[in-house]
This record gives structure tokens, C-alpha cells and sequence, in this order.
């Protein structure tokens, strides 16, 4: 090694970020293992590289001791005064022991290491930009598919996308472009490992933060999301400012901004609802788009017992229940629904407003 490698380190340290010094250390540490092999050498060695020069020196580290058992590990006090008087006994005696072309095999060591760290440090840094971006939306291109997996193209690294984490209704083909969500990044010995997912209530609300600037800038906050992803999806929002409307912000200038998520999820319904501390009110919004006469809560076992009109009792609790399905993930609270003539029927009274007699009136 010369002038020029050291240099070359030094280039290394402003590109790659890994410093020069720990770069050495580790050469000089893999050239004593390297010194070893090649020589068979049993004894204890020190290998210095100039920080300068780069020349490359090994060095047997012998203990002074009284009566020699091992020459490899120890030296005899007389012959440590030979090299230098002040010697004393369990002393470190250092002798210069480098080989001939010992400097072939440290260039070969060194570039193995260097390379072997710049790999490292590059995966490094690819882990700890990720991390970051836990939970966080990414845009990839499809690289392949085999039985478990789907394997996206992120740039610097291949994610990896469980086939359970596609929405039923997604159809990839080699070189699509998608957006993901990231669920999970985990360090291995092959560097970064990326999860991404299609199906996480997380992606629903990344994509409304991406498209709605009241979202963004933190007037509208995105409160709850309940999802079944590639069907339909329920989101509730809420305003920190009276003046703004957190619904069609969400929704946008014809139902743009929702649309262009909608596009994004492959027709995923999504029903937008305006968030309220009244429980009562939260599961009546949350039920939208049907009609809701009556709520009552329950606020010891967290349910609510929903009165609907007779007309609009399948629209409530929707196909295969997933209305009120959707509804509860949302809301957080048990909900239990009955039709008027339900209600009637098992003797449940219930204050009529003037909107909810409007409302039997049109069932009439």
C-alpha cells in the first residue's frame, strides 16, 4: 500500500461518510488474522499502517520474562536489553517481523475490507433513511412475484410485499408503479429488509395527508380509519377550525381529491365522516350513508344500541354486515342496531325529534 490508497481512504471518508481511522483500524486488524494464515504464525503480532505514507509494518509483541518456555510469545531479559536497556521484567518487547511480500497480501486484505465496509456502512445508511420512513408511504416499480412475495424496487433497496398484504383487487405485472405502505423495517445480514403493505389503514390515511392541504398544514385531523381494503373504507375527520368544513376539504372540488384516492385503490369505496366527542353522534355519522333516529350509550359497556327506519335497516348494517362493521372499527363502541319495528316490538322507547317523525313519516 502507498500514498495513493491513504488519499483513496480519505476520498472514501467525504463520500461514503465512514472515517479514515476506522477504516485503518479494521485493515490493520484483518492483516494480523491475514499474517497468520500466510505465515503460519502462531505468535502475537501488532500490524501498524502509516496514516501518511500507508507503508504497512508488523510487529511480534514478546513478553521479558526471566526463562524463555515460548520464543514465539517471550523474550529472555538479556536479549530485551540488547534492544533497548530500559526493559524490564512482563515488559512488551515489540520486534519488526514484516515479510518480504507481505505488502501483496495487505493490498489484497485492504481492498477487501474497504470494500466489505463501504457495504456495510451504505446498508447503514439505507437502514436508518427507512427507519425514518416507518409508516410512511413509498413509490416503487414491480421487479418480480414468487409464491410468498412480491418484490419492489424502492431505488436504493427491494422491498419486500407479503402476498396477504395485497389489496384482492391489485394486479401487478413487472415494471407497474405503486404506492405502499411501510410496515415494517428490520436489519439483517444482508442489509435492510423493507415490508410494505396495500391492505394497512395506515396507507388510506397517508394518501388523505398526501392530497388534502388541510390535512397537511393541520387544520383538518384525521381522527380514526377503519378499513377493508380493495371494498370499502370508513374515515373520520375533524376541524380545529369552525369555518372549515373537514368533509369537503377530504372530499375537495368535485369530489376530486377523494377520487384520485379512490383511483389509487382500485374503486375502494370510502365514506368520509365528520368525528364528534358526543358518542352518540360519532356512531351516527359513522353509520352513514344511512339515517339514524335514535342512539343510545352505554357508556359502562361501551355500546350503543342504534334505532334506524325500517326502509333503511340493510342500508345500516350493509352487505355482509359491513356497515356496522366498518362503523365499530371506527367509533371504538359496540353498536347494535334495530329497525323501528324492532324496537316496538321488544317495548324500546325513544324520544321522536320532529326530523326522526319526518323520517317514520316517509316509511309510512
Amino acid at each position: 500500500m502507498n500514498s495513493e490508497f491513504i488519499q483513496a481512504l480519505e476520498d472514501i471518508e467525504r463520500e461514503k461518510g465512514i472515517a479514515k481511522d476506522i477504516l485503518i483500524e479494521a485493515i490493520e486488524a484483518a492483516l494480523i488474522s491475514g499474517y497468520k494464515r500466510n505465515f503460519n504464525s502462531a505468535q502475537n503480532v501488532r500490524v501498524d499502517v502509516n496514516r501518511f505514507t500507508g507503508q504497512v509494518r508488523v510487529y511480534a509483541r514478546k513478553t521479558v520474562v526471566e526463562e524463555v518456555l515460548d520464543v514465539r510469545l517471550e523474550i529472555s531479559q538479556e536479549a530485551a536489553h540488547e534492544i533497548d536497556p530500559n526493559y524490564r521484567l512482563e515488559d512488551i518487547v515489540e520486534i519488526e517481523v514484516t515479510p518480504r511480500d507481505f505488502g501483496r497480501i495487505a493490498a489484497q486484505t485492504a481492498k477487501q475490507v474497504v470494500t466489505q465496509r463501504i457495504r456495510e456502512a451504505e446498508r447503514g445508511l439505507i437502514y436508518s433513511e427507512f427507519i425514518e420512513r416507518e409508516d410512511d408511504i413509498v413509490t416503487g416499480v414491480v421487479q418480480r412475484q414468487d409464491s410468498r412475495f412480491y418484490y419492489i424496487d424502492l431505488g436504493k433497496v427491494e422491498a419486500i410485499m407479503p402476498l396477504t398484504e395485497k389489496m384482492p383487487t391489485d394486479e401487478f405485472k413487472p415494471q407497474d408503479r405503486i404506492k405502499a405502505y411501510i410496515i415494517k423495517v428490520e436489519k439483517t445480514n444482508k442489509g435492510p429488509q423493507i415490508v410494505v403493505s396495500r391492505t394497512h389503514p395506515g396507507l388510506l390515511k397517508r394518501l388523505f395527508e398526501l392530497e388534502v392541504p388541510e390535512i397537511y398544514d393541520g387544520v383538518v385531523e384525521i381522527k380514526s380509519v377503519a378499513r377493508e381494503a380493495g371494498d370499502r373504507s370508513k374515515i373520520a375527520v375533524h376541524s380545529v377550525n369552525p369555518e372549515v368544513d373537514p368533509v369537503g376539504a377530504c372530499v375537495g372540488p368535485k369530489g376530486m381529491r377523494v377520487q384520485t384516492i379512490v383511483n389509487e385503490l382500485k374503486g375502494e369505496k370510502i365514506d368520509i365522516v365528520r368525528w364528534s366527542e358526543d358518542p352518540a353522534e360519532y356512531v351516527k355519522n359513522a353509520l352513514s350513508p344511512s339515517k339514524v333516529l335514535y342512539v343510545d350509550v352505554n357508556v359502562a359497556e361501551k355500546v350503543t344500541r342504534v334505532i334506524v327506519p325500517d326502509y333503511q335497516l340493510s342500508l345500516a348494517i350493509g352487505k355482509r354486515g359491513q356497515n356496522a362493521r366498518l362503523a365499530a372499527k371506527l367509533t371504538g363502541w359496540k353498536i347494535d342496531i334495530k329497525s323501528e319495528s324492532q324496537a316496538e316490538q321488544e317495548g324500546i322507547d325513544y324520544p321522536r325529534s320532529a326530523e326522526n317523525q319526518e323520517l317514520v313519516d316517509v316509511d309510512e
